[in-house]
């Protein structure tokens, strides 16, 4: 990622998600095809994942089920009205 940006791009966002969930299929012992087996994501989807950093939104949340990470979806699209209002609190 490029450090001078002040955002992450969608692609770098894509590419460490697929970083993160290599390190966890390989903390948890899974090969890539033992993977696809157990979650029902197909072995390409999974490939192509962790080289790309592309998978459908069903296929990443059956591998997060899998990897016991789905409540980390709970904190994606948070409403940021209560930051707002604290942070006008301090203004």
């Amino acid at each position: 990622m490029n450090s001078y940006l002040l955002h992450k791009t969608p692609l770098a966002t894509q590419v460490e998600l697929a970083s993160k969930l290599r390190v966890l299929r390989k903390q948890a012992g899974y090969s890539q095809a033992e993977l696809a087996l157990r979650s029902g994501v197909s072995l390409g989807s999974i490939k192509r994942f962790e080289r790309t950093g592309k998978i459908s939104l069903e296929s990443l949340v059956k591998l997060a089920h899998l990897l016991d990470c789905l409540d980390d979806f709970d904190s994606v699209f948070v409403s940021r009205q209560v930051d707002k209002r604290v942070e006008k609190l301090f203004t």
